[in-house]
């Protein structure tokens, strides 16, 4: 097998490691990116359902104060539309009481959505990379330390590169790649403790022909202790043509089959509007734990948010031609979108000073 030759080789074409790549689209580095799955995205993920109603499996929401990420959307000329909550929710306290209407308060740092859903931000980072550099079902198995550099061997490919930056979750980083150089025991057991985002969310959405769930005050937003459904939300698109609701479930949910899940959902939305839930288009689910590429157990339990930017982070390994980059690493809104904006902004900088010195 000849192996490809490549300045960087980015691991993860998800938004951490194509905001690198696209920060770094003028430096004259060649830049390969190589993801575990056989599409773009990583932990954003858009559907379109059966009708062409987009809806939202992993990534979402953006609020103000994400300002690297809005900055970019902003230089990207992409749009985002505010999330509606409404006046009044729903909420079930426990199981021997009835769902209540609540009154919530004024929405004075409301979330976002982008418009046409967040791929289309993931397509659009995406276009600034040549095809050929962005390489599909190509897992990496291993890493290893050569005299010019790292060689990289994935499932079907090796790489001779002189760094590499691992956007995927610090977790499964660890405990999927092999390093013929172990990284020090105590880097080793920041990244073993590190939580992954999303690697317990279930997310679901039902598409309807119409909106039945909205009244004057009341626009669809649920919140429960009972189960199986925590949190859900209108999730009809930015034209306010296509209707869908969207939200998370109880991560104990992820071993029933989707049947099950679908069943339990419906029975609970029942309670809320009636008979008129059995009538959807379409069901949407996506149980992250399920997703090899993202998640896998911990060892031991981990905090969410546990080390995610921790200090480790910030530094370079195998001779500086490591970094270990993606939202859990930022030092800032890790665990978020902005996160993966911040990491890779971090890393890009670094690598920029290095080559302009």
């Amino acid at each position: 097998m000849t192996p490809k030759n490549t300045d960087i080789l980015i691991i993860g074409a998800g938004l951490t490691g194509l905001t690198i790549a696209y920060l770094l689209k003028d430096s004259n580095l060649n830049i390969k990116i190589v993801e575990t799955r056989n599409r773009v995205g990583g932990r954003i993920h858009t559907i379109k359902s059966n009708n062409n109603t987009t809806i939202e499996l992993g990534a979402t929401w953006i609020q103000r104060p994400h300002t690297q990420l809005l900055s970019l959307l902003s230089e990207l000329k992409m749009e985002i539309f505010e999330q509606k909550i409404g006046n009044t929710a729903i909420y079930e306290a426990n199981t021997f009481t009835p769902a209540q209407d609540v009154s919530l308060p004024p929405n004075n740092d409301p979330s976002y959505r982008i418009k046409g859903g967040s791929i289309n931000l993931i397509n659009t980072l995406a276009n600034f990379v040549d095809a050929q550099d962005i390489l599909l079902n190509q897992k990496v198995e291993k890493i290893e330390v050569s005299k010019d550099g790292l060689k990289v061997v994935t499932t079907n490919t090796e790489f001779l590169t002189k760094q590499v930056i691992s956007t995927v979750p610090p977790f499964l980083f660890s405990n999927s790649i092999q390093l013929s150089t172990e990284l020090q025991d105590n880097v080793k057991s920041v990244l073993n403790k590190t939580h992954t985002w999303m690697g317990e969310s279930i997310k679901v959405g039902l598409v309807y022909e119409k909106p039945f769930w909205r009244s004057t005050d009341f626009i669809g937003t649920v919140f429960s202790n009972v189960g199986p459904i925590t949190e859900f939300y209108d999730h009809s698109n930015f034209q306010d043509s296509k209707y869908a609701l969207k939200g998370f479930i109880k991560n104990e949910y992820a071993k029933l089959t989707k049947e099950k899940r679908l069943e339990m959902i419906l029975r609970q939305l029942k309670k809320f509007y009636g008979d008129q839930v059995n009538d959807y288009l379409s069901y949407e689910e996506l149980v992250w734990s399920d997703e090899v590429a993202t998640s896998m157990p911990y060892v031991d339990y981990v905090m969410p948010h546990q080390n995610n930017g921790h200090k480790v982070y910030q530094n370079t390994y195998l001779h500086s031609r490591l970094f270990i980059a993606g939202t859990e690493t930022a030092q800032n809104f890790g665990g978020y979108m902005e996160g993966s904006i911040r990491s890779a902004q971090f890393v890009a900088n670094e690598i920029l000073k290095e080559h302009q010195s």
